[in-house]
C-alpha cells in the first residue's frame, strides 16, 4: 500500500477510534459544567495545608482543560482565596488529562496505561503543590473575580436548559478550544502511522531507557501539546518501537507546559513558583516513565489503521465529530474575517489621524475603540479568556480578540493603560508594548 492510500486509511482509521471517547468525554465534561456549582470546585482550597493540595489536583485531574486554558482558570481559584499550593497543583494536574483525555487514551492504549496515566497527574500536581506551600509564603489572594465561567446564580436552571448549556459548552467553549491542535494531532499521528515503519524504535540506542525519555522531555517541555490530541501521536510510536515509559514522558509533560504557559506562570506566581513547577513536572514525568517501564512491559496498542464495517457507531461519532469541526472551523474563520476587518479599518484611521503609540491610544477618552497587541494567545479558550476579561470591565462595551494577529479591538470608553494591562495579565497574559 503507497502513501497515497495508506495516509487516508491511517487518517480515517485514528478518527474511528478516536471520536466515540472524545464526543464521550466531552458531554461528560459539559454536564460536570452545567450540574456543578463554581463554589463547590472552590471550596476547600484556601488553607495552605496537604488537604487544598490533594482536592485542588482531585478537582483538576477530570477537567478537559489545556495548559493555556488552565492558568487564568488557576488565576481565578488564586483571587477567590486558594493557597498558592492549591493553585499550583490544579495548574499541574488538570492538563495532563480530563475524562476526554481518559477515555481517549483508553481507546487507544489500554485501561492500565490510562489509568496509571490519571494516577501519574494527580500524584504530580500534589507534589508540585505541596513544595509550593513549603517554599512560597501564603499571603493573602486579591479580591474574589470570577475565573471559571458563569457565576453560580447565571447557571441555567432547569433540566433541558441544563442539558442545552451542557451541549453548548462542551461544542463551543471546549470543543472549539481544541478543534485546530486535534485536527494537527490527528494528521501527525496518521504521518507517523504511514511514514514510520513498524518497530523503528528497537533498533535506536537513543530510544531506550532514560536517553529516550530525556528526548521526548526536550521535545515536550516547549511546545504546546493537547492533551487529548497528542494521544493518538503517542499511540503511533508506541507502534513504532518506542518504550512506553518514553511515551508517557511526552504525554505528561507536553500538555503540562509550553513557552506561553512558563512565561504567564513567570509573570503571574513568580520565579519560585515557576522553578518549583517546571521541576515537579520535569523530575515526576521522568520517574513516572521509570516506573511505568519497569511495571508494564507492554502495552497494548490499538491498531490505528483496521476495519469497522461491523459497527456503526465509530462510522457515526467520526462524522458528527467532522461536521463538528467543519463546523467550528468556519465560525472561527468568519469570526477572524471580520475582527481583521476591524483592525484594518482601525489601523486606516489611525494611519490618517497620525496616532501614537497604544499608550496614548489608551489615554484618549475621545475615541471610542483602539487597538492592543496581546502576547499568548494560543487556542479559542484563550481568545475567550481575554474577550471575558476585558468585558468585565464597566468601560469596554466590546472585546473582540483575533487569534491570527494577537491584536484586540476595544470599544467603549476611557480606560487607562496600566488597568488595561493588570487586566490582561490578571487573565495569564501579557500586553505587547510598543514603542
Amino acid at each position: 500500500m503507497d502513501i497515497v492510500t495508506a495516509f487516508p486509511t491511517a487518517l480515517w482509521g485514528i478518527l474511528l477510534e478516536l471520536a466515540p471517547s472524545l464526543l464521550v468525554g466531552l458531554l461528560i465534561a459539559g454536564l460536570i459544567h452545567a450540574y456543578v456549582p463554581s463554589a463547590v470546585i472552590r471550596r476547600g482550597l484556601s488553607r495552605p495545608d496537604l488537604g487544598s493540595v490533594v482536592r485542588a489536583s482531585l478537582v483538576g485531574v477530570p477537567l478537559p482543560l489545556c495548559s493555556c486554558g488552565v492558568i487564568p482558570t488557576a488565576l481565578g481559584l488564586r483571587r477567590q482565596g486558594a493557597s498558592p499550593g492549591a493553585a499550583t497543583s490544579f495548574m499541574i494536574s488538570t492538563p495532563q488529562t480530563g475524562v476526554d483525555s481518559i477515555l481517549v487514551t483508553a481507546a487507544f492504549l489500554g485501561w492500565p496505561f490510562a489509568l496509571f496515566k490519571l494516577i501519574a497527574a494527580f500524584v504530580t500536581g500534589v507534589v508540585g503543590g505541596a513544595l509550593v506551600n513549603r517554599v512560597v509564603p501564603a499571603a493573602p489572594s486579591d479580591e474574589a473575580q470570577d475565573g471559571l465561567g458563569h457565576p453560580d446564580d447565571e447557571r441555567p436552571r432547569g433540566w433541558l436548559a441544563r442539558i442545552i448549556e451542557a451541549v453548548r459548552y462542551a461544542v463551543f467553549d471546549l470543543l472549539g478550544a481544541i478543534n485546530t491542535w486535534l485536527v494537527i494531532g490527528v494528521i501527525a499521528a496518521a504521518l507517523v502511522t504511514t511514514l514510520t515503519p513498524v518497530d523503528f524504535f528497537a533498533d535506536r540506542p537513543w530510544a531506550d531507557g532514560m536517553l529516550g525519555m530525556l528526548v521526548m522531555l526536550a521535545i515536550a517541555l516547549p511546545l504546546y501539546v493537547c492533551t487529548t490530541a497528542s494521544v493518538p501521536i503517542a499511540a503511533s510510536l508506541i507502534a513504532a518501537g518506542l518504550p512506553a515509559g518514553s511515551a508517557l514522558v511526552f504525554l505528561m509533560a507536553g500538555p503540562a507546559t509550553n513557552l506561553a504557559t512558563i512565561g504567564a506562570v513567570y509573570r503571574t506566581l513568580g520565579a519560585k513558583v515557576l522553578s518549583v513547577y517546571l521541576g515537579t513536572v520535569v523530575v515526576m514525568s521522568l520517574g513516572f516513565g521509570l516506573i511505568f517501564d519497569q511495571l508494564l512491559t507492554t502495552v497494548p496498542v490499538q491498531t490505528l489503521v483496521h476495519e469497522h464495517q461491523q459497527s456503526w457507531l465509530p462510522v457515526l461519532s467520526a462524522l458528527l465529530l467532522l461536521a463538528l469541526m467543519a463546523m467550528l472551523g468556519l465560525r472561527q474563520y468568519r469570526a477572524q474575517t471580520q475582527a481583521k476587518a476591524r483592525l484594518a479599518t482601525l489601523q486606516g484611521l489611525d494611519s490618517g489621524a497620525n496616532a501614537g503609540s497604544q499608550q496614548d491610544l489608551a489615554a484618549k477618552p475621545g475615541r471610542d475603540a483602539l487597538i492592543l497587541e496581546v502576547k499568548g494567545m494560543t487556542c479559542g479558550h484563550c481568545v475567550a479568556t481575554v474577550k471575558n476579561a476585558l468585558e468585565s470591565l464597566e468601560q469596554v462595551h466590546e472585546a473582540s480578540p483575533d487569534l491570527a494577529t494577537g491584536q484586540v479591538v476595544i470599544r467603549g470608553g476611557f480606560v487607562e493603560t496600566e488597568t488595561l494591562e493588570h487586566t490582561i495579565e490578571g487573565a495569564g497574559f501579557q500586553l505587547a508594548r510598543r514603542d
